[in-house]
């Protein structure tokens, strides 16, 4: 059986719906995972994916692209060429999956399921709806449980990702925290000044500290980490940026894509979690973690990218203290 997972989002969504892919894997033949640019990077680190088709669809992600129809008749015919019999359509809480059935079902796929609030029409054959309250994580792997795809035995439904390098070059040797201040989206992004804060903190209080941060940031982990942390802004790709964090004893860190890769390696978190989303469905996942943050802010539930509130006061009234205390709480937890 010829299989295909559709997840269009970001790097973090592509990483939690590995236990789902490792499901429907379990049980064909060859599985292609198709995703958007900004998530490619996390396909393809995900267990049981045989190859990754990239499309930029017109209806997801911050700024999507126009409605190109000759886009759409290629990516129609590529799914085509490649006759799967089945697909497992992947989507947030909030987001419709039907465009993508739509597109799937032109393209000839014999059998599509999904979670759908919206009916379906003649667009799914097995249409899901998930229950109240599940993680994201969860929420994908039942849909995959509905189509008849169980987890092969002795998976555990964790986020897992494929082996990663040893990046003890990079980082040296010994224990360290990993601090990641940036975020895709504002709102979920603790101030500067508070993760700078929060470094000098850790590093007071015995701890040998690494700053990560995306190529554009640069500028962001060069304050954050001073004259007293690891800068390595810049310099960690996907799979080593899991190296990195797999040897760490905590990440710090948004909700953001990060979190989830800590937690794709069993690395525990200490997670500045904004409520513009709710925690239960994006807090990570199956691993020890502190959330902190104001979950019950005027911001809650919101998907507002920039704070709404001024002063970001459901995370800037976090003090770094409370950090360094949720630290050593996990460490203390893990020995």
């Amino acid at each position: 059986m010829r299989a295909l997972v559709t997840r269009l989002d970001s790097f973090g969504d592509v990483l939690l719906a590995g236990p789902a892919v490792r499901a429907v894997a379990a049980h064909a033949s060859h599985l292609t995972l198709l995703c958007g640019p900004r998530g490619e990077s996390a396909a393809r680190l995900l267990p049981g994916v045989d190859d990754v088709l990239v499309w930029e669809a017109p209806w997801e992600g911050v700024r999507p692209p126009p409605v190109d129809e000759a886009g759409i008749d290629d990516v129609v015919r590529r799914i085509r060429e490649a006759s799967y019999d089945t697909a497992l359509v992947l989507t947030s809480f909030h987001q419709s999956p039907l465009p993508t059935a739509l597109l799937l079902r032109m393209a000839g796929v014999r059998r599509i399921g999904a979670d759908s609030t919206d009916h379906p029409g003649t667009l799914l054959d097995v249409r899901h709806r998930r229950l109240p309250g599940r993680h994201e994580a969860e929420a994908a792997l039942d849909t995959a449980l509905a189509m008849g795809f169980a987890p092969p035995r002795g998976d555990d439904g964790a986020l897992r990702v494929l082996p990663v390098p040893d990046t003890a070059t990079l980082t040296g040797n010994g224990p360290y925290v990993v601090v990641h201040p940036g975020a895709s989206a504002p709102a979920r992004a603790w101030s500067p000044e508070r993760c700078a804060a929060a470094v000098q903190d850790l590093a007071d209080a015995g701890h040998r500290v690494v700053v990560t941060g995306g190529p554009g940031e640069a500028a962001l982990t060069r304050h954050v980490s001073g004259h007293t942390a690891l800068d390595l802004g810049g310099r960690t790709e996907p799979r080593t940026l899991a190296g990195v964090l797999r040897n760490a004893d905590a990440l710090v860190s948004g909700n953001t894509g990060p979190a989830h890769l800590a937690a794709a390696v069993g690395t525990p978190v200490v997670s500045l979690f904004a409520p513009v989303v709710p925690a239960e469905r994006w807090a990570p996942f199956g691993v020890p973690a502190v959330l902190l943050g104001d979950q019950f802010a005027k911001c809650a539930d919101t998907r507002a990218r920039h704070c709404p509130v001024p002063g970001h006061p459901c995370l800037d009234d976090v003090d770094p203290q409370d950090v360094v205390r949720a630290v050593r709480k996990l460490i203390e937890e893990q020995a």
